[in-house]
């Protein structure tokens, strides 16, 4: 089944399990803002409230909004963005914000909808519609660009910018703060980039190929010299057959690859199987740690920031496939997760 028809799927499915058009109607006559106009610029008090669908955008809208707004994540840590539903709270939160931040390209899956229809009533930026499409991966075959931009530091530099010139949008007052603030931050990620490059250049050349649960690392393998294989497609609707497992087991035993990783937010029962399956073909394979995909760490934690979930993944994953990486990573902040 091509994977574009199985994020429509997904989206028909949230569909019927929400009556999102009924509950959103109602909401908006109890909260009394049907007539605010979607992309008026805004002239409220400060700090404005923002949203953000997932965590890895939740952090640039604090990190570029700064004080001028308080920012809430709408879908949490070790949350599948891909297949979750909008609870009546979580509309609630979106109905109360000023602005809102989603990643867009089919990443929100279910939440689509009612993203569309608040966006009649409030400005909602699609951040990864305002990324140079010449920077995007196509998903093979299904002519959809791939939404997981952020495993590549110099594409969430991208993105950083593309919020910055959203909010210039929408609160044009402050358009220099939040490119000020926009600058500063990169200077951070170029950073964690040039840490990434080395550590991940540091992995033996016949090693540098990385199993994981679902296809949400291709990103970072373009970025960083690594071949990377999922089991999944890029939507973790999708589902592996045994074909699929059976094709990579083989590959686990002929390129004799130590380690396989799983995800935060992503069901490790197929990881498992190849690791069972290189078993019985008399190769040991390992579980070379649990990454963060389409969630961040937990709030108040460095992982449960963009700079620390990277630096958690490129350091977990250069130890685990024969590279070197500080145990405490590029700060010396990880815990002992990786």
């Amino acid at each position: 089944m091509q994977r574009k028809t199985l994020y429509a799927d997904g989206r028909r499915r949230g569909r019927e399990l929400l009556n999102l058009g009924a509950i959103l109607i109602a909401m908006v006559v109890i909260l009394g803002n049907a007539d605010r106009p979607a992309m008026a610029q805004y002239e409220g008090d400060y700090p404005y409230r923002s949203a953000a669908t997932v965590g890895m955008l939740a952090d640039i809208v604090v990190n570029v909004a700064g004080d001028k707004s308080t920012v809430t994540q709408v879908i949490g840590a070790g949350v599948d963005p891909h297949v979750y539903n909008p609870t009546r709270s979580d509309l609630a939160t979106l109905l109360k914000a000023d602005v809102i931040f989603q990643v867009g390209l089919l990443l929100e899956g279910q939440m689509g909808d009612a993203l569309d229809k608040i966006g009649k009533r409030r400005p909602v930026f699609a951040i990864g519609d305002r990324i140079d499409k010449q920077f995007l991966l196509e998903d093979a075959g299904a002519g959809h660009p791939d939404p997981h931009v952020w495993m590549d530091v110099q594409g969430w530099m991208r993105a950083v910018a593309a919020v910055a010139d959203a909010l210039g949008e929408f609160d044009p007052a402050n358009g220099d703060v939040y490119t000020a603030n926009a600058q500063a931050y990169i200077k951070v990620l170029e950073a964690l980039d040039a840490y990434a490059k080395r550590v991940l250049a540091s992995i033996p050349a016949d090693k540098r190929i990385m199993i994981t649960a679902h296809d949400a690392f291709s990103y970072l393998g373009r970025a960083y010299g690594i071949e990377v294989v999922g089991i999944q497609g890029l939507s973790t609707e999708s589902e592996a057959g045994l074909k699929d497992i059976n094709r990579i087991v083989g590959l686990l035993v002929e390129r004799q690859i130590p380690a396989v990783f799983v995800e935060t937010s992503v069901s490790d029962k197929n990881v498992k199987a190849l690791i069972e399956g290189a078993g019985a073909k008399g190769h040991r394979v390992r579980i070379g740690g649990e990454l963060f995909s389409d969630a961040m760490g937990r709030a108040g934690t460095y992982e449960g920031t963009y700079v620390g979930m990277i630096d958690h993944n490129v350091t977990t994953i250069a130890r685990a496939l024969g590279g070197e990486a500080p145990a405490g990573g590029m700060q010396g902040k990880l815990g002992g997760a990786h």
